[in-house]
């Protein structure tokens, strides 16, 4: 067991739940020393020292993960210009690592199955270029809203869709861009005038009815799972326009999903947050009551893995065979990361645990499963994350 952390501002029922999952409570002395990440975009290299100037800082490169810098914890990004004018974003440098386990390729149609709060869906459209597709899902509307605002602040939505969906259910695959002789043919029509045309903030009279609809009938997160996802954002090389409602909505057999369904799929799971230490943190002026609440009780906690282990089955199912999947949270706890990932393999004998590439060099410890990253902010001098990868065999 471990050893608490001496005048400790922690309770000691955090702490015990710390060591019961071999975790060193001095973890969270550490934000303090916690450097700030951010991403630069591509093609402003250039502008590397205008930005260094603007912020009074000189940026470090993060040597084991492309385009990525570090800065001092008390310096923010917010007010700087590069900011605002979509150059820079902050982006933690394990959830950088999480995308890039993916090894995404030019081409791949790609599902972000919790999206919000949005930068993982912006590394991942920024890797992609002008190839591709990425479709976001989140449960939660005002947080995939802020998604969207985040890929048209980047210019990065022209391959990019959105829907606020329950994840555990959502089954649309993805679209393909309709050629300019399909829409020209004279028998589609009638079809033509159910066509999604390009992207408006002004939704139709009958979706905002729809929507009126929903609120009055309190929709929620379990009735959603009845509904169908509403697509709240998509570019114009996205693959919605030109196809019609029945078109998009289209459900297929887990066969047929095997064939065509995602290249790849990162499954960022709704977890306890505790890897987090500025998470943590927040609970010294929101009460450690709410901390007990939200982290330490058993049964919040089994909801959470049995949430967890629903969205990983559901993101396996929409990936097509030969495809990569990765699992991530930002607890450090075994019940929520290991636990989830041993339960998944013994349900699912078409699933293989791979190593990530390039990890060797990363600055991460291997979880309890081997080929499973863990970060930590001692180890990695980031925010806690878990990171599984996933191959998807042909059957």
């Amino acid at each position: 067991m471990m050893n608490t952390v001496e005048n400790s501002p922690l309770p000691e029922s955090f702490i015990n739940f710390l060591n019961e999952n071999g975790l060193d409570p001095s973890i969270y002395n550490s934000a303090d020393n916690l450097p700030r990440y951010i991403r630069l975009k591509p093609g402003y290299e250039e502008n590397l020292k205008d930005i260094e100037d603007e912020l009074g800082y000189q940026l470090t490169q993060v040597g084991w993960l492309s385009n990525f810098y570090s800065l001092p914890p008390h310096v923010h990004i917010a007010n700087s210009k590069a900011y605002q004018q979509g150059k820079v974003y902050g982006i933690d440098a394990a959830s950088g690592a999480a995308v890039s386990a993916l090894n995404i390729t030019p081409g791949d149609h790609v599902l972000d199955l919790c999206a919000a709060p949005g930068a993982k869906l912006c590394m991942i459209l920024e890797l992609l270029g002008n190839s591709g597709s990425v479709t976001g899902v989140d449960v939660a509307r005002h947080r995939l809203a802020a998604c969207r605002t985040m890929v048209q602040k980047y210019a990065l939505g022209d391959h990019c869709r959105l829907f606020v969906a329950d994840g555990t259910s959502f089954s649309l695959v993805p679209t393909r861009v309709r050629l300019a002789s399909e829409l020209s043919d004279e028998s589609t029509l009638e079809r033509k005038l159910d066509m999604f045309k390009e992207w408006t903030s002004k939704r139709p009279w009958k979706e905002r009815k729809r929507a009126a609809k929903a609120r009055k009938n309190n929709l929620s997160h379990l009735s959603m799972q009845n509904s169908d996802p509403e697509l709240i954002f998509y570019g114009q090389h996205s693959g919605v326009i030109g196809c019609t409602r029945d078109d998009l909505y289209q459900t297929y057999s887990d066969y047929e999903l095997s064939k065509c369904g995602y290249d790849k799929v990162i499954v960022d799971a709704e977890c306890t947050h505790d890897g987090s230490i500025k998470h943590v943190q927040k609970f010294e002026q929101w009460g450690w009551e709410t901390l007990q609440r939200r982290v330490l009780d058993a049964e919040r906690t089994d909801d959470l893995t049995t949430l967890q282990f629903r969205l990983l089955n559901n993101g396996y199912r929409l990936l097509k065979a030969g495809g990569s999947l990765v699992y991530s949270t930002c607890s450090l706890t075994v019940a929520q990361n290991e636990g989830v990932v041993e339960r998944f393999l013994s349900e699912n004998s078409s699933a293989e645990l791979q190593e990530v590439d390039g990890s060797h060099s990363w600055p991460c410890k291997s979880g309890r499963i081997p080929k499973t990253l863990r970060f930590d902010p001692v180890t990695s001098q980031t925010s806690g994350l878990f990171v599984a990868k996933f191959a998807k065999l042909s059957t």
